[in-house]
């Protein structure tokens, strides 16, 4: 046995036991002063019994949070029994106060006459959107968080100066009953004024100037701020970006309003606020070199080289050396114009040897793309020399110009991590005119993925791909213009780009493709899962020739902090051999 001494040293160890509804008994767990200091090695008998003392009235005020205000509470302690000390807590919570009248008192949000109906703040539709409505149960925290998304909902579009004037909850234990009443003051409606940039020293005022969609007059919106310093940020100029409207301004301006006539107080209250960024800049400069391993291409060594001022410009440059695949290249972005188009020229070299054939591939290309995450477009202008070697045939050159349009539909919960939704790629171009091309062509290629949540814990994923190749001679096509299919983002269970059209020994692109697959993912916990899935599909000259090959097998998913990392093991069924794939990141 422990001497009186040492259990003194340790802390009085002691159990409590709570009798009450779930609820209440796990907020006391959670809250309940008898509850956290067990194990304290500050806690003899003498305070264990103050403790215990307490403990009524510290049962009472956390369950009043939880809307109980008449609880019946009892706390003992069991000196009798032998062993470890026992505190026995009751609690009957009783009937629960409920939300009784709800007065909101809006103040100000006067309707300005200059505006149309439809373009007025919408007072009616913001005191709908009061979350504590009459009857539900009175609790401390959601009627602070109801007070909270009220004056949220104000402060952030038009009324950025509203407050929350008055907030009083009167409460009735004997009627179990909580009468609401809240008052915002709107302060003026204030709109944005003229950009001002802080922090510029290396690149030029447009490449800030030329992301901003608000104009002079516009009412202020927290999400049209969001939004600007969103853009600015993903242009890669910046270590750190703040967009705010400028208040210290006006502010400024308001020291002086005790000697200003009461006209020209209220012309400061509407003076528009500046818009203001703040900018870190990066290094102009950046070098970076990986390694890796693709179960589609193979061992991987990659060296970048980004500069973010080369004549104005911005380039980004990278050498790719994978087992089946190698590649230079250099681009170069011009700022975003006013209008939002992102244009870029560009120049590159791949050789790859896959399936037999081997291809070697030099362009220069340039490139603009217009929109939002939500619908992207592009347009690309490709001039390109290639050299292709299959099996034992001699090796052919061709080149090629051709202009393609894309368009990119995305309708996702999470653009990382999505779990419902959808993503749609389409693309139609090719060479038409017989300038700097062998062999006009015209080619349509369309690839989709939907995300359909099935439960809590469970997800279903689709995918498939079509393409369409049509011209004369299909040997004076580009090789990277042709369909192939196989591979972690095609159909797995075969090799990457190993379905095709067979020509002597090797595999090579066809005019046609299509590809289908489906899984199903249980999420054993909220990072980490399991799928089960099948892929089939084909490519070759004919559509008749589409003999679907399919693959099957099971795999593992893995939310990391960079995305998703997928390993599945797949039977190729045509080729009675099973393949495991590994793929990193929702790419489309």
């Amino acid at each position: 046995m422990l001497s009186a001494a040492a259990q003194s040293a340790e802390g009085l160890k002691y159990e409590v036991r709570i009798d009450a509804p779930t609820d209440v008994r796990e907020l006391l767990e959670h809250n309940l002063d008898l509850v956290r200091f067990r194990g304290n090695d500050r806690i003899d008998r003498e305070q264990l019994q103050r403790l215990v003392r307490v403990a009524p009235e510290q049962i009472r005020t956390l369950v009043a949070t939880d809307g109980y205000y008449s609880p019946v509470v009892s706390a003992s302690l069991d000196r009798e029994a032998p062993g470890t000390p026992v505190v026995q807590v009751k609690v009957e919570p009783g009937q629960p106060v409920r939300v009784g009248e709800v007065d909101l008192s809006l103040q100000g949000f006067a309707a300005n006459p200059d505006q149309p109906a439809d373009q007025q703040f919408d007072v009616n539709a913001l005191k709908s959107a009061w979350p504590l409505k009459k009857g539900a149960i009175f609790r401390q925290d959601e009627w602070e968080s109801a007070k909270r998304a009220m004056l949220r909902s104000v402060v952030q579009t038009r009324y950025p100066r509203a407050q929350l004037v008055e907030s009083q909850a009167t409460v009735d234990p004997e009627a179990h009953l909580a009468n609401l009443r809240v008052a915002i003051d709107s302060g003026p409606e204030m709109r944005f004024g003229e950009l001002r940039i802080e922090g510029l020293k290396r690149y030029p005022d447009k490449v800030v100037r030329n992301l901003n969609q608000i104009s002079p007059g516009d009412y202020y919106s927290e999400a049209a701020l969001q939004s600007y310093q969103s853009r600015l940020q993903d242009t890669g100029y910046f270590a750190s970006v703040e967009v705010s409207a400028d208040t210290s301004a006006i502010l400024t301006e308001q020291l002086d309003a005790a000697a200003m006539t009461p006209e020209q107080n209220a012309a400061t209250a509407m003076a528009p606020l500046p818009l203001l960024v703040r900018v870190v800049e990066n290094k102009r400069k950046n070098v970076s070199a990986g390694i890796g391993y693709s179960t589609n291409t193979g061992n991987r060594t990659s060296l970048t080289y980004d500069d973010l001022s080369v004549f104005g410009l911005r380039m980004k440059s990278a050498l790719t050396l994978e087992t089946k695949k190698q590649t230079a290249t250099s681009n170069f972005y011009f700022p975003v114009t006013p209008e939002g188009y992102n244009d870029s020229i560009g120049a590159s070299f791949e050789r790859s040897d896959i399936s037999g054939e081997v291809t070697s591939v030099a362009s220069i290309a340039g490139k603009r793309t217009w929109g939002t995450p939500l619908l992207e477009r592009s347009l690309t202008l490709e001039l390109l020399t290639e050299t292709k070697t299959i099996g034992g045939i001699p090796s052919s050159q061709s080149k090629s110009l051709p202009l393609t349009y894309g368009v990119t539909w995305r309708k996702l919960d999470n653009l990382l991590f999505p779990t419902k939704g959808y993503a749609l790629n389409a693309q139609v171009g090719g060479a038409l005119l017989p300038i700097l091309t062998d062999e006009a062509f015209v080619r349509g290629y369309a690839r989709g993925v939907a995300y359909l949540p099935l439960g809590v814990s469970t997800n279903a994923i689709f995918r498939g791909e079509l393409g369409a190749l049509t011209s004369r001679n299909k040997d004076g096509v580009p090789a990277v213009y042709l369909f192939r299919a196989g591979g972690d983002q095609s159909v797995r269970g075969y090799g990457y780009q190993e379905l095709g059209v067979p020509v002597d020994g090797a595999i090579t692109g066809g005019r046609y493709l299509a590809t289908a697959s489906a899984e199903y993912q249980y999420w054993f916990k909220p990072q980490y899962g399991a799928a089960v899935f099948y892929d089939a599909g084909n490519a070759g000259d004919t559509i008749s020739a589409l003999h679907p090959k399919s693959g099957y097998g099971v795999g593992a998913r893995w939310k990391s902090p960079v995305g998703p990392i997928n390993v599945d093991v797949a039977y190729g069924h045509a080729v009675h051999k099973y393949r495991l794939h590994f793929s990193l990141g929702f790419t489309f």
